[in-house]
């Protein structure tokens, strides 16, 4: 058996497996069938305890506890190109914080164990995706994911392109409990039922003589901030999906940092940073005053700014997302204080990340707080599996006074 990592990857050799998702906790686990452009084809193609057959993919509760995604490769659509294999938690309001899935992935046919997976450091999410089984030349491999969402399963149905509607609002009068998902009719995909975001079976319809008029439907629901209505101005820990008219942003962006003295502070000296990371959480390389430019070009530095006067952007750094390595899934935005001054010298410190063609200005984060420490992360650049990039504020200090001593603590963040 092998122990994976995150986004490591073995050649399966059974045709049929399955990946066993345990927790200490309940869990609701699916799987979802993917095409080529990282979207379900419809809600047939997400399996779940209350639609539990796909195309060459099936749902069961897995010895032991937990539940079973198995995919049969030979019987998987020409289509499909990956199936992902998910896990939210059953309990309202929790996190994995503290909680430590594990997928365990099997030949189905003999039950020997081919590999297993544990998703390191989880502690907001709500969801995550736990593996991939995918096509590669021809040939079937599982990859190790542990991407974490913060918006339950919806959250993840939605970035595959699944249907997610509102549930309709709770009656006055006491209704019967549902029965237990093992005895739930199928229903539609899409489904979803209050507090957690687990799918739930659809309401039959009433008969039509005794049925009175119809309500009206439920609003879907909303989906993440997106850059549809114009600039985005973020909070500390709010997140916007580069998303413009239903198509994600991949070409330059140009994140700008500034700052200025505090008032009757001297000049101050700080350094502006970008470290890109892949899956999992390893250092790909960094880009600052002294490393111009890094991937091929497809990350570029202005240059060092020495005292922070002057409007606009102290420096900027121009990242072309179309050109960035399939390698690099993350990018921290990091700010230093060289010569040892604080941030509590610091005012309007803020990022901005523009359009580099346009010079439109699509997202604001503005630092409202500071701290007498050497070193901010500013905010994240994430690639969600769906293909798209998300924006998220930081706005976290740390102790640095160089980009070198923020590759750990902003790995830690991702």
């Amino acid at each position: 058996m092998t122990a994976m990592t995150p986004g490591s990857n073995l050649p399966l050799s059974a045709v049929r497996v399955a990946v066993d998702v345990t927790a200490p906790v309940r869990l609701d686990v699916s799987g979802l069938l993917l095409a080529a452009d990282g979207k379900v084809r419809s809600d047939d193609d997400f399996v779940f305890y209350n639609q539990p057959a796909g195309p060459g993919v099936t749902h069961s509760a897995a010895a032991g506890g937990g539940d079973t995604i198995t995919v049969d490769t030979a019987a998987v659509p020409e289509g499909i190109e990956k199936i992902v294999v998910t896990a939210s938690l059953d309990t309202p309001g929790a996190t994995f914080a503290g909680t430590e899935p594990t997928g365990t992935v099997r030949n189905a046919d003999d039950g020997s164990v081919l590999a297993s997976f544990t998703p390191p450091q989880l502690g907001t999410e709500t969801a995550l995706v736990v593996v991939e089984i995918y096509r590669r030349a021809g040939a079937w491999k599982v990859r190790a994911v542990g991407q974490g969402y913060a918006n339950g399963l919806a959250g993840i149905a939605t970035d595959f392109g699944v249907s997610v509607e509102e549930p309709a609002a709770p009656a006055a009068t006491p209704q019967v409990p549902p029965a237990p998902p093992a005895a739930a009719p199928a229903a539609p995909a899409g489904q979803w039922g209050p507090p957690t975001g687990a799918p739930v079976p659809a309401a039959p319809p009433a008969p039509a003589a005794a049925a009175p008029p119809a309500a009206p439907a439920a609003p879907p629901a909303p989906g993440k901030i997106n850059l549809d209505k114009g600039r985005v101005s973020l909070q500390k820990n709010q997140t916007v999906s580069l998303v413009k008219g239903g198509r994600p942003l991949l070409s330059s962006v140009r994140m700008g940092l500034g700052w200025e003295p505090a008032f009757r502070s001297k000049s101050i000296d700080l350094d502006a940073s970008v470290i890109a990371y892949g899956p999992d959480r390893k250092k790909v390389d960094n880009c600052f005053f002294g490393k111009l430019t890094i991937l091929n070009g497809a990350i570029q530095h202005s240059g060092d700014n020495l005292t922070g006067e002057g409007a606009g952007d102290d420096e900027a750094i121009t990242v072309h997302l179309g050109g960035l390595p399939p390698q690099v899934t993350g990018l921290v935005f990091v700010v230093n204080s060289f010569s040892g001054q604080k941030f509590s010298d610091v005012a309007k410190a803020y990022c901005r990340l523009l359009d580099a063609q346009s010079g439109e200005e699509l997202v604001r984060f503005d630092l409202t707080h500071s701290e007498p420490r050497t070193g901010v992360m500013m905010a994240k650049l994430i690639r969600q599996f769906s293909g798209e990039w998300e924006m998220t504020a930081m706005g976290e200090y740390v102790d640095s006074r160089t980009v070198r001593g923020m590759v750990k603590p902003a790995g830690q963040a991702l």
